[in-house]
């Protein structure tokens, strides 16, 4: 429950966000983001957090001006992009098609509030760093193997990274 704006602005995060919303939006079942990006190294992680962003000014509650609650948070490494079963490297410059999975949720976004989604490619210390090159085992990964890369997020027609989520309207969910 911890306030996240302390990854806004940084730049290693992408952060985009709705205008405040019109009326309440209700997701309940599946969260996930569909990202084409790219890393000049042969691995990567993505990390994306769904968040809720509280109205800048709360009568009832102060403490909550702009306050920005993470509702879901998942990382994926890039070697496992394709499978599970078969980690493989990454082509540098290619640009991949990733899909986090936040997993089922359900929440409620008021109005007045905004939707944020947040792209990262750490999340540490909640997770181990990748080493940004494709090695057999990350858990034994010599410190030469670290390296600097830039990772990149794709938002064309053709590489359309967005969100997709199912949202309930009144008694007809859709997607």
């Amino acid at each position: 429950v911890q306030d996240q704006r302390f990854t806004q602005g940084r730049p290693d995060v992408l952060c985009f966000e709705t205008d405040p919303l019109e009326d309440d939006v209700t997701v309940a079942g599946s969260m996930k983001v569909k990202l084409f990006g790219s890393t000049s190294g042969t691995d990567c992680d993505w990390v994306a957090r769904l968040i809720d962003v509280y109205p800048e000014e709360n009568r009832n509650n102060p403490l909550l001006n702009g306050f920005q609650l993470l509702i879901a948070g998942e990382p994926l490494r890039g070697r496992f992009r394709k499978s599970y079963e078969t980690p493989e490297p990454i082509k540098p410059g290619a640009v991949e098609e990733y899909t986090i999975d936040l997993v089922q949720g359900h929440h409620r976004f008021r109005k007045g509030h905004k939707i944020m989604v947040q792209v990262s490619s750490t999340w540490f210390p909640l997770i181990d760093r990748n080493p940004q090159k494709y090695v057999p085992n990350i858990f034994e990964a010599e410190d030469s193997d670290f390296q600097k890369a830039t990772q990149r997020v794709y938002h064309t027609p053709k590489f359309a990274s967005r969100v997709e989520l199912d949202v309930l309207s009144g008694k007809e969910e859709k997607k």
